[in-house]
């Protein structure tokens, strides 16, 4: 009352009640002081994890084979944090983490990162060779990479890590990796292959139900073809969430628990 130059408060025997000047100090008052109530709130329940939102950049491989199992157990556990994922191919799933459009990134080798981005990896895979029923007859052969010349290749796009990392395996060995048909996703080879459409390298795991009904054949090649591996990619320069951080532990955990290989 004293800084204000006015008065506030009726004082009487029968208690304190507000001034016409008092009542209108305490309505901005009240306002500013329930919405820092409403963000302590918030940050308590997102340290808590009662909410939030995470945001996945993932290569399809990342998310159908180590990922999908993970995230429904942490929605169990927290399932009003909100999961939003972005499929990308692994160049532009570490692009979008740069630009700041994903808290994290789950991708597969080969990447190029640089600081502040860090890589963690979290499981190796390997691929294999498939051909469709009409490829029978390679089926007991033991093929080498000039071999597979011969035949028709399907590959995934120019844009994908999957592209580039069997341009670069084919250089190795003084050999030009020219697929004759192209699929923009990795889903798409399989059912490409099971119609005799060609030759294509897919992850071991997802073929082996494929393998096992002779939906298509594994062939065997000479040269061992390169481990990849699945890496948790961060971005250090920015704060993740608690939310985000929550999903990032959960994901160590399992790994941590896991071999190292699928």
């Amino acid at each position: 009352e004293q800084e204000l130059g006015c008065k506030l408060l009726h004082r009487g025997n029968r208690g304190i009640t507000l001034t016409q000047n008092g009542q209108s100090l305490y309505e901005h008052v009240a306002i500013a002081f329930e919405q820092l109530e409403n963000g302590q709130r918030e940050i308590l329940e997102n340290v808590h994890l009662k909410t939030g939102r995470v945001t996945i950049a993932a290569s399809e491989n990342a998310l159908r084979l180590v990922m999908l199992p993970e995230l429904a157990l942490f929605k169990k556990t927290y399932p009003d944090i909100n999961i939003r994922i972005s499929n990308h191919s692994t160049p532009r799933a570490l692009q979008a983490l740069k630009s700041g459009l994903a808290d994290f990134a789950v991708v597969t080798t080969p990447l190029d990162i640089e600081p502040p981005m860090e890589l963690e990896p979290l499981y190796s895979f390997r691929e294999i060779p498939i051909a469709g029923p009409g490829y029978l007859e390679l089926h007991d052969k033991t093929l080498t990479l000039t071999d597979l010349q011969n035949y028709p290749m399907i590959s995934v796009g120019r844009d994908t890590g999957t592209r580039e990392l069997y341009i670069q395996y084919f250089l190795k060995h003084h050999l030009y990796f020219q697929p004759e048909l192209e699929a923009s996703s990795t889903d798409q080879l399989l059912p490409m292959v099971e119609y005799d459409l060609g030759i294509a390298f897919y992850p071991e795991m997802l073929a082996q139900d494929a393998i096992q009904r002779h939906q298509v054949i594994q062939l065997q090649l000479h040269e061992p073809l390169p481990e990849r591996t699945f890496c948790l990619v961060t971005d250090h320069s920015r704060s993740l969430s608690s939310a985000a951080q929550a999903l990032i532990d959960s994901f160590r955990k399992v790994h941590s628990q896991q071999p190292m290989r699928i």
